[in-house]
């Protein structure tokens, strides 16, 4: 199973999120320190859920890290976490 794969099934069964997106960001940082061929080693994490109600930032993104604790000390190098309304991420206006 892919990385990819598997931190969509381990955030989806551990919580149950309104909204998740899951982004391969590997190839943009093709060449740098922790990047291998084939990526899945840089990962943007967009989650909403209704475990994370009443918590504060820092334990949102420790929560997230808790259930991917495998893949953050073997296959992951970088993810980042961005929690967002259960519509997903707001997106901005476009200006004319």
């Amino acid at each position: 199973m892919s990385v990819y794969n598997i931190i969509t099934a381990k955030l989806t069964t551990a919580l149950s999120p309104q909204y998740l997106d899951v982004i391969d960001e590997s190839e943009k940082h093709h060449g740098h320190a922790g990047w291998r061929e084939g990526g899945e080693t840089h990962f943007r994490v967009r989650i909403a859920t209704r475990h994370f109600d009443g918590l504060g930032r820092i334990a949102q993104h420790r929560r997230v890290m808790e259930v991917l604790d495998s893949e953050l000390k073997s296959d992951i190098h970088a993810l980042a976490i961005e929690i967002v309304g259960p519509d997903g991420p707001v997106k901005a206006p476009v200006l004319s």
